[in-house]
């Protein structure tokens, strides 16, 4: 996996303080996207596991609140074992901290269901280690630049432990 930004103290991708990791690659091709440069999974550099390191070491302050994933798309096949591995660390170096990740794909539709477009055998797990999904593509015509931690009134903020 690549990454193309990481935002350390970043207040706009969640509740608190937080570090952002924008991954590399996306599918969805989203008209009006803010980062039509990350779609493509080459763009940046390599996630490595120095900067895994990195994004760990930025979460232990008391005053970051926690991790946000978003993209490129963080749930696309391609992307979910190194996101899944990253989650994993956090949760177990990080427990007080939580965790947003931020989709394309609709929760129920393509990642849930056994037949979605993007689950795949890790799925379940990575969906298990995440606080708030905020799902659904950017849609241009439905853009609202009043609605917090969204683009466009037709994606959810989906507080994932409440589901469970």
């Amino acid at each position: 996996m690549n990454y193309g930004n990481i935002k350390y103290c970043d207040i706009a991708d969640g509740t608190g303080i937080r570090t952002s990791l924008f991954v590399s690659g996306c599918r969805h091709h989203c008209r009006g996207c803010f980062q039509p440069e990350t779609w493509d999974f080459d763009y940046g550099k390599p996630f490595t596991d120095e900067v895994e390191d990195e994004i760990i070491e930025s979460l232990r302050p008391q005053y970051v609140e926690g991790l946000t994933v978003l993209g490129g798309e963080p749930m696309d096949p391609d992307n979910q074992p190194a996101v899944l591995h990253l989650l994993k660390r956090v949760r177990s170096l990080c427990p007080d901290k939580n965790i947003w990740v931020y989709t394309g794909y609709t929760y129920e539709t393509d990642l849930l269901a056994k037949t979605g477009k993007a689950h795949l055998p890790c799925t379940d797990e990575l969906l298990s280690l995440i606080d708030v999904l905020v799902d659904g593509e950017f849609v241009l015509e439905k853009k609202d630049i009043t609605l917090e931690f969204r683009g466009s009134s037709n994606q959810r903020i989906l507080k994932l432990k409440e589901l469970s």
